[in-house]
């Protein structure tokens, strides 16, 4: 439902008074949006083929959207690191972990968004930028800590290491440039300390 002008809107039994603004409405209910939360897993699994299908579709039967994946091997080639950004209902979170670790091909999988971890997402961003504005776009690249990559007379890539937050403040800083496109890694995790991720 899209309502703009004064106006009620209820949705699910709440009423709320809009005022010359846009309001975009979904057929969740507002306590569904609310117990949903953000997570991380580290999922250690055997290099083989159909594993990323397996666990992706048990996420998805339990209604988890995986918002960012990464898998690369292990330090054994036997074995793959994924890590899964993913956001969706707390109380079904302990059981997904539960069924994917019972996953033939899963040594484990934790949830490491309580733990102290080292967290961090990469891009690469290319950005159409004439001479005319390419100092103050110089300036913003400088002040996130970002490398360009590549440098024309009319673009340039720019490229960010940091947590996920930066990178969207990055994003956010340079949309009044033409951006042509973005890669983003999506997180990356390991746990601080002597411990095993």
């Amino acid at each position: 439902m899209v309502t703009t002008a004064s106006s009620r809107v209820n949705i699910e039994n709440r009423t709320m008074v809009v005022e010359n603004k846009e309001i975009v409405t979904t057929d969740k209910s507002p306590t569904s949006v609310l117990t949903s939360s953000q997570h991380t897993l580290s999922v250690y699994v055997s290099n083989s083929p159909g594993v990323l299908a397996r666990i992706a579709q048990t996420f998805a039967r339990r209604n988890y959207n995986i918002e960012s994946l990464v898998v690369s091997p292990g330090m054994d080639g036997r074995f793959s690191r994924m890590t899964i950004g993913l956001s969706g209902d707390e109380g079904n979170l302990d059981q997904i972990i539960m069924q994917v670790s019972k996953l033939i091909d899963v040594v484990h999988c934790v949830d490491h968004s309580l733990e102290i971890s080292v967290v961090k997402e990469f891009a690469m961003i290319k950005i159409l930028c004439g001479i005319d504005k390419r100092n103050e776009l110089l300036q913003i690249a400088e002040h996130f800590g970002c490398k360009t990559l590549d440098l024309t007379h009319t673009s340039m890539i720019l490229s960010i290491a940091g947590d996920s937050s930066k990178v969207d403040a990055l994003v956010e800083m340079i949309s009044n440039f033409k951006v042509v496109e973005m890669v983003r890694t999506g997180k990356v995790m390991m746990v601080r300390g002597e411990s095993r991720t």
